[in-house]
């Protein structure tokens, strides 16, 4: 018997486990999310919600509110990291382009998919040279992806075009879900099928809940690629208030120790501060309301709430705020590790958590709100 199914298990934790596991197998590639968006308005349509996309190919849904007050747009990203081919050799062998912050020193003997269609995607492994053949030189050196090739089985070009493959075919890392100790999984795309399955819980929360804002829930698009997929929703939507979900980098590893407090299983977690500045001048600094509000709110729930901020970390709320006249933005997440690799750990007891203190936060949300920062900052 799983321990989720012993009884007084916990229930959004048990919804959760399921939801994060199925949403990882399905493959989403970044401008290539539809497979994803269609399962996901299933589940929506499964809670009583109508769903809409948008050109782009964002997925959104409103909870109706039942007080007045700011509008809140609550959203994570659909897509993941991947490849894309770019020249199939005449013995069949695939090159391909990153899509995304793809580490070149994680790519070597990975399993990988080309999707070519639902039932139809086929298999392949990027190559390592044969270690038999390594020099001393090569040995310790990362290979650059442009000399990267994928081997699929195939031995020539028109045998691999035969099976669906082209230039601009997406690539993945294979899908997969791996329970390990306690609470915590690991599995591909992580970032953000995660936050996905928690927009999933809090709705139905919201929707069982008497007194509550307005809440359109986004599940974005293109947010590895260009980090501004959830900008055209956010522009047709006008919300007052954005919250986006995604992974907040857990520092509790020998590895990470210098970077922060952030520990695997000590709760949600709320960003303070995020920027980017590798060729991209842009982060986060959260509305002192919100800041306040979900504070508050882990404090009344007795729900621990851990605090990061970082360098290097960007999400698409940094683009969203900037929309219209502003919106009033914050991160939350979960904690992660190995985050972009093929097999990303996060913890279902925070991500539970992560669903209560946003159906706790959100419901606090009323007429009597107010996004003055003047009533916050010192």
């Amino acid at each position: 018997m799983a321990t989720d199914d012993l009884p007084g298990a916990d229930p959004v934790k048990q919804r959760l486990r399921g939801l994060v596991a199925e949403l990882m197998l399905i493959p989403g590639l970044s401008g290539h999310e539809g497979r994803v968006r269609r399962h996901i308005a299933g589940l929506l349509s499964g809670l009583g919600l109508a769903s809409r996309s948008d050109r782009l190919g964002n997925l959104i849904a409103t909870v109706e509110g039942t007080v007045a007050g700011p509008s809140v747009m609550l959203f994570a990203h659909m897509d993941q990291l991947g490849l894309i081919v770019r020249k199939i050799e005449p013995g069949g062998l695939v090159r391909v382009e990153r899509l995304g912050g793809v580490p070149e020193k994680a790519l070597a003997s990975q399993s990988v998919v080309f999707c070519v269609g639902a039932g139809r995607d086929v298999p392949g492994v990027i190559a390592n040279k044969s270690h038999h053949a390594t020099s001393q030189e090569e040995k310790y050196r990362v290979l650059p992806y442009p000399e990267i090739y994928i081997d699929a089985g195939f031995d020539s070009a028109a045998a691999v075009l035969a099976a669906g493959i082209d230039i601009g075919t997406p690539v993945v890392y294979a899908p997969k879900v791996v329970e390990l100790a306690g609470d915590r999984i690991a599995g591909t795309a992580v970032d953000d099928r995660a936050g996905c399955a928690v927009i999933v819980e809090v709705a139905r929360a919201l929707l069982a809940a008497p007194r509550r804002p307005t809440v359109h829930l986004v599940f974005s698009v293109q947010e590895e690629f260009n980090l501004r997929g959830a900008v055209t929703a956010a522009q047709a939507l006008a919300p007052d208030i954005a919250i986006q979900l995604d992974i907040i980098l857990a520092t509790d590893t020998p590895d990470m120790a210098q970077r922060g407090d952030v520990r695997l299983g000590g709760g949600p977690a709320m960003s303070l501060y995020s920027f980017h500045g590798r060729g991209t001048l842009n982060g986060t600094i959260p509305h002192p309301a919100l800041v306040a509000l979900f504070g508050e709110a882990a404090r009344g729930e007795g729900i621990p709430l851990q605090r990061s901020a970082h360098v290097g970390l960007l999400t698409d709320s940094s683009y969203v705020q900037l929309v219209n006249e502003g919106v009033a933005s914050i991160d939350l997440g979960y904690p992660a590790r190995g985050t972009h690799s093929s097999l990303e750990i996060c913890d279902l007891s925070d991500l539970a958590g992560l669903a209560r203190l946003l159906a706790a936060g959100i419901g606090r949300i009323d007429e009597s709100f107010s996004l003055d920062r003047d009533r916050y900052e010192t």
